[in-house]
């Protein structure tokens, strides 16, 4: 038994409450090390006869990686409070891990040698908004989506679709473009739509705000965008924009008095100069995003601009009923900034959903006084590196995956955003090379994998698109320009996640063993138990014992005779177990 591998801490994502009256614990033990592990725990005030009172549950094993298997709990303590420790079993020894350390035996003569949870106080349950967790995301990409009103259409405006994109180039998508299509969402299946900036800017992407009060004239006006999000909530879809605090635009007023003024210009203290003299060429003498000298960071620290941001904040909320926010470059701006910002958030919508854009590890903002949730890049990479790139193997998928899973607490991956690509990426189609089966097994499994996932506009009628620009380019609306079958796909995949109860959220995820061929994951729920079986060769496979009560879903042509499932090649299976 490798003692040193043994990890647990309580809190964040391995002691946490789940919801008013229920902790989960996690243990993290060296990979195939330990046979099995029990909690011991009870309330730190029960004693009887000069011992403390315990009990004993078995922790199952619920995932493992390159490194560790990990072990998970769930505990209700009936007065709330809780200590623990853990009693590890291998084929030759037992031993019992403390906070002290290890032991031959459980201590009971003081409740000190034990993790502790002092109280489940309900303030303290992270609680995003339930509605995620069945919402479907739609990214749009607003400039290149549908050109609804051509009179909206800045100087220079090309034609829909006339040329490739470029970093400048404007081909006059808007508002009513995108209400002139919702049908197309509401016949996908799409119950939420995250726009990419909209505020007024100089680009097309508008991640350079000018004016964080103003709708950008190119997409239409205040009332156009009111009426936006009214015919989105009658078709039961949310709406959710993106916000850019980390920075703002080159012409953003205050900026262009720094320009003019430098120091002493009155909002000097609004961005982090370090000269006296502002210089934007080669590179700028200011904080920027990255070195983009058109991009100032703002400063968060300084009250004024936060009192700012934050009525920016509350006023589209509370003038236009959105429904959340995405945080553009969310880790570099202060924790502190975006616990207020929280508080003014729910405050005007207490079921508002903020999503931070962040491509790393990113508890210290998952703890309930930041965000609801990530964009989870960690599940994207994997998923594009197995399925599109095919350059990880099925081992090192399921590791990665198993991380990505014992990285947050079971609440927060319930709605984390899952998306495959963005306007920052290549598309799946092109990640994949053209390979259309390798592009529907991804969406398979983002599809029912746990979370909430996002589909990029086009991707559901088979666009294609490189790196930035390319991955930007105008929606294609001609039907016989659309890859239907794909988009029949989709929405097929869209309805089982909405009528199955074990294939969202309600399923629990875990992988199943079928062999170096086969990724095969069972997602189970109170109600149901589904077995996804997925060909990972060019050859047809059988599996002898499947045994489903029902088959929900598969490719037309693999079948299931008796007990026996045949995978034809790049196939799947998606059955009910008994």
């Amino acid at each position: 038994m490798l003692r040193e591998a043994v990890y647990h801490r309580p809190k964040n994502n391995y002691a946490y409450a789940y919801d008013e009256k229920t902790i989960h614990i996690r243990l993290r033990t060296k990979k195939e090390d330990i046979d099995a592990v029990q909690i011991v725990h009870g309330d730190p005030y029960n004693w009887a006869d000069g011992h403390w009172q315990t009990e004993q549950k078995p922790m199952r094993k619920s995932g493992s990686d390159e490194l560790f298997d990990y072990w998970f709990a769930t505990l209700e303590p009936p007065f709330r409070r809780l200590r623990y420790s853990f009693l590890l079993q291998d084929g030759e020894e037992q031993t019992v891990f403390t906070v002290k350390g290890f032991y031959d035996e459980v201590p009971l003569d003081d409740t000190a040698y034990h993790f502790c949870f002092p109280f489940l106080n309900s303030i303290d349950v992270f609680q995003a908004p339930e509605w995620v967790k069945d919402t479907v995301w739609y990214q749009i990409f607003p400039e290149r989506f549908a050109n609804g009103d051509s009179s909206l259409n800045p100087e220079g405006t090309l034609p829909w679709g006339s040329t490739e994109p470029t970093p400048t180039n404007f081909f006059g998508g808007d508002f009513q473009g995108v209400i002139n299509h919702l049908d197309h969402l509401e016949k996908l299946g799409i119950n939420g739509i995250y726009f990419t900036p909209i505020f007024k800017a100089h680009s097309n992407h508008k991640y350079d705000t000018i004016d964080y009060m103003e709708i950008d004239p190119q997409f239409g006006d205040k009332e156009t965008f009111r009426k936006l999000v009214k015919e989105c909530h009658k078709r039961g879809i949310r709406v959710m924009l993106d916000a850019v605090f980390n920075h703002s635009g080159y012409y953003f007023e205050p900026f262009q008095d720094v320009l003019k003024n430098g120091i002493d210009s009155e909002y000097a203290d609004w961005f982090h100069l370090r000269e006296d003299k502002v210089v934007t060429e080669p590179v700028p003498n200011y904080d920027a995003f990255a070195y983009v000298s058109s991009m100032p960071k703002l400063n968060t620290e300084n009250p004024e601009v936060k009192n700012y941001l934050l009525e920016v904040a509350r006023y589209w909320i509370e003038e236009f009923d959105i429904d959340g926010w995405r945080l553009d470059v969310a880790n570099e701006v202060d924790h502190a900034f975006w616990r207020e910002f929280r508080q003014t958030v729910k405050e005007a919508k207490a079921d508002a959903y903020i999503l931070g854009e962040i491509w790393h590890d990113s508890m210290p903002w998952l703890q309930g006084d930041q965000f609801d949730a990530v964009m989870n890049y960690p599940f994207t990479n994997a998923v594009i590196d197995f399925f599109a790139k095919k350059n990880i193997s099925l081992e090192q998928f399921k590791n990665q995956l198993s991380h990505v899973q014992h990285m947050y607490p079971v609440s927060v991956n319930e709605v984390a955003f899952n998306l495959l690509d963005s306007h920052d990426t290549p598309r799946v189609l092109t990640y994949a090379d053209g390979d259309k089966r390798a592009a529907k097994l991804m969406y398979l499994f983002q599809l029912s994998y746990e979370g909430t996932p996002c589909i990029y506009y086009g991707d559901e009628i088979g666009m294609t698109g490189g790196e930035d620009p390319g991955c930007r380019k105008c929606m294609v609306w001609e039907e016989e320009k659309q890859d239907q079958e794909l988009f029949s796909f989709i929405q097929k995949l869209i309805s089982l996640r909405k009528s199955e109860p074990a294939f969202g959220n309600q399923g629990r995820f875990s992988f199943v063993d079928y062999g170096e061929q086969v990724l095969a994951y069972e997602k189970k729920s109170d109600e149901q138990s589904l077995l996804f079986l997925i060909n990972l060769t060019s050859d047809s496979i059988s599996i002898e014992d499947a045994s489903p009560s029902r088959i929900v879903g598969g490719d037309q042509n693999s079948t299931v005779k008796g007990k026996k499932a045949t995978l034809s090649p790049s196939g799947y299976l998606i059955l009910e177990k008994k």
